[in-house]
């Protein structure tokens, strides 16, 4: 499997965002989950409508580490959560395709890459991308590499930041700045 990158620039996600919104409101809804709760794909592509349906916290069992997660969901999922399932069953899985059965994680590669790459990123992109985004700008906002291993459950923080690309945005940095 191909290692991918965050997007790391919050412009990049903004325009992401539109293309998507001109798309459908699931595409949509389905890229700001990722990027926003930091789940695995299998993970985010499990929830049903009653996961998040008049709920404060979104609560698993991970599909890998077989680990509960709770987190909560933030002010910008709430009233997207809200609007898209308002005419949905509480047991219906909440990314559906045209034809009524759950979104799988080729079709959700094929709506993140196609978007990204309409964007114009080079970076290289898949599903994974999401979670690496959420856990990037998590640590550009807090500077806290603790509570992100936490919440992805790594063994060591090291690992934590070579997840994200801060170890290698830090090599870049310092050849960049050294010159003799």
């Amino acid at each position: 499997m191909a290692i991918v990158e965050p997007i790391r620039k919050k412009s990049d996600i903004q325009k992401i965002e539109r293309i998507l919104a001109k798309q459908n409101t699931r595409d949509l809804l389905l890229f700001v989950t990722g990027t926003n709760c930091g789940l695995r794909i299998s993970d985010i592509l499990a929830l049903n409508v009653s996961d998040v349906r008049d709920k404060s916290h979104i609560q698993i069992i991970e599909k890998k580490t077989g680990k509960h997660k709770k987190f909560p969901i933030n002010s910008k999922l709430k009233p997207m959560f809200q609007e898209f399932i308002q005419n949905m069953k509480a047991d219906d899985p909440l990314f559906i395709t045209i034809f009524g059965n759950r979104l799988d994680r080729v079709q959700a590669y094929r709506i993140i890459h196609a978007a990204c790459k309409q964007a114009g990123l080079e970076e290289k992109i898949g599903t994974h991308t999401l979670r690496k985004t959420f856990g990037y700008h998590h640590y550009q906002t807090f500077k806290d590499v603790v509570i992100l291993q936490k919440i992805f459950n790594h063994s060591t923080p090291q690992v934590t930041l070579r997840y994200i690309g801060i170890e290698q945005d830090k090599i870049d940095e310092s050849y960049k700045n050294f010159i003799l």
